[in-house]
């Protein structure tokens, strides 16, 4: 952190590191659960819902790219080992055993919400503190919002689809 940075922060930046680590300890299981269950998913609409997925995965990386840079500017060291990326994660990487469609958005589903708490967790801390943390960590809370709702979006159309399917059979 930067001489003019510390002098106007008023937080414990060993603990914003922390928090940081645990993120980005999050963002690349998220990552590798939306890549591998788009990979291996099977049902209704997975043409659709794949590339969106895959989309997700991405953004979700993007993430992690911004918490190092931030990290590192903070004068931390980023996680180097990807075996600690389940003891500092705080949100649970769920392996998709079961490729129904519906099983992987939820597992998503819960990801993304756990997502959105670190984060908010993370601007609470930082808010009129760090500003340029702030700023990330609203701008990553704001994609992690969108990705809830285009999931919850698909696992309602899946369901509408369903329910018109057993009228269909009626």
């Amino acid at each position: 952190m930067g001489k003019q940075a510390v002098k106007i922060s008023n937080l414990d930046v060993d603990q914003l590191i922390r928090m940081l680590n645990e993120a980005l300890a999050e963002e690349w299981l998220a990552y590798y659960q939306y890549w591998i269950g788009a990979r291996l998913m099977e049902g209704p609409m997975r043409s659709e819902i794949e590339p969106e997925l895959l989309l997700h995965a991405t953004q979700e990386l993007n993430h992690a790219v911004l918490v190092v840079d931030r990290i590192i500017q903070l004068g931390g060291i980023p996680l180097t080992n990807p075996n600690l990326w389940a003891s500092f994660s705080k949100c649970d990487y769920e392996d998709p055993t079961d490729p129904y469609v519906e099983v992987i958005l939820e597992q998503n589903l819960r990801g993304e919400r756990c997502a959105i708490k670190r984060y908010q967790q993370i601007a609470d801390f930082t808010n009129g503190k760090d500003h340029a943390t702030y700023q990330m960590a609203v701008t990553i809370l704001n994609e992690e919002l969108e990705h809830e709702e285009d999931i919850e979006s698909w696992i309602n159309d899946i369901q509408i689809m369903k329910e018109n399917f057993k009228k269909l059979r009626l």
